[in-house]
């Protein structure tokens, strides 16, 4: 999930320029639909997100962290994370302590039945009236107590024109022995399973073992025909063209798109994965108040349209889906129309014994 320079070179030249004239960030102009005061300048605000996941002054985009800082004086300590597992480990056996965190749709829902979230009064967020209805009241938080959503997307294959003979439609592209050794794979046992649930008609929260059985099975026969399995490696072999199709998330598709313009995007008929992250407030909080303040700042429109742009996913926030400006506007593969979308389902999260299973079918599927 990750924002890559778009224009390397120009990019390093700004850079160069700035060493010798000595370039500093320039705030922006922003236009608040909030009130923020100074009353707890000078205490600190733990962040906990996960990498390239907000607008962070690079390639003349805002920095939204100095922004609240400045607004509010309030001092922004952020510390990013690779996965739901990995934040959630942090949070449970490190004794680390954190304000705010950002986790998945099922890491929210384990997270708020073992009680490690705090509350969330809705009402005391003056912008959370800018969140779309559609993402409110979500099966993970139903009466939106403990979440307040921040980015959606769904996953998809992502193809090269110049390299194979016609566009894809199915998850069982992966399976085609036509692609070996071009294909890749997610190198994370959830989304891979969905591959392969979705491409075997199975749901991807099933509770029947037999189905995560068949499941892995299927990603043992598919590994003969892969180049490797990838997470942030998929950006240069999709890029280059060292690789001709890869599942990924659409908003990341954008961004490989800016690089190579013969990479191509399809929804798989079959159907796919679709989440929503969230802002939290995990119950080791020690500012609560300041966390309240950086939720209702990261929906002002101007912040919430300078992230979307940046993350390239899509946005939950109404005053940035229908802003002519924002540069996503309009665009099909974020915001499909109800004829175009595809069929969706949520992860859940899953009791312990079946989540072992299929991580330990993963480990087995890997070794195989």
């Amino acid at each position: 999930m990750k924002r890559f320079l778009k224009l390397l070179l120009i990019s390093s030249l700004i850079v160069s320029m700035c060493c010798f004239t000595g370039c500093a960030y320039e705030f922006f102009d922003l236009n608040l639909e909030a009130d923020y005061t100074n009353n707890l300048s000078g205490t600190v605000l733990n962040v906990y997100n996960w990498g390239e996941y907000i607008s962070d002054g690079t390639e003349g985009s805002m920095d939204v962290n100095k922004e609240f800082e400045r607004i509010t004086g309030i001092k922004v300590n952020y510390s990013t994370f690779e996965s739901n597992e990995t934040m959630y480990s942090q949070l449970r056996t490190a004794g680390v302590s954190y304000d705010l965190i950002i986790p998945s749709d099922y890491m929210i829902d384990r997270m708020i039945k073992e009680d490690m979230l705090l509350p969330i009064d809705v009402s005391k967020i003056s912008n959370y009236k800018n969140i779309e209805d559609r993402y409110k009241n979500q099966y993970f938080d139903p009466e939106n107590k403990y979440s307040v959503p921040y980015n959606v997307g769904m996953v998809g294959i992502i193809y090269n024109t110049a390299m194979i003979d016609e566009a894809p439609d199915s998850w069982g592209v992966f399976w085609d022995k036509k692609y070996k050794d071009n294909t890749l794979m997610f190198s994370n046992p959830r989304d891979a399973f969905m591959t392969a649930q979705f491409y075997g008609g199975m749901s991807v929260n099933s509770t029947n073992r037999a189905d995560w059985d068949k499941a892995a099975d299927l990603l043992k026969d598919q590994k003969k025909y892969l180049q490797s399995y990838v997470m942030d490696e998929v950006y240069g072999k999709m890029e280059t063209g060292e690789a001709a199709i890869a599942p990924y998330y659409a908003g990341d598709y954008l961004t490989m798109y800016e690089v190579n313009d013969d990479l191509a995007f399809v929804y798989p008929k079959e159907g796919t994965n679709i989440f929503v992250d969230s802002i939290c407030i995990p119950s080791c909080c020690q500012n609560f108040e300041a966390a309240m303040l950086y939720i209702n700042f990261l929906l002002e429109p101007d912040i919430a349209l300078a992230n979307a742009e940046y993350i390239g996913y899509a946005s939950p926030n109404s005053k940035v889906i229908n802003n002519p400006d924002y540069y996503y506007y309009g665009n099909e593969i974020l915001y499909p129309s109800d004829e175009d979308m595809p069929i969706t389902e949520y992860y859940h999260d899953l009791d312990d014994d079946i989540r072992f299973y299929y991580e330990n079918l993963w480990i087995d599927v890997k070794l195989h």
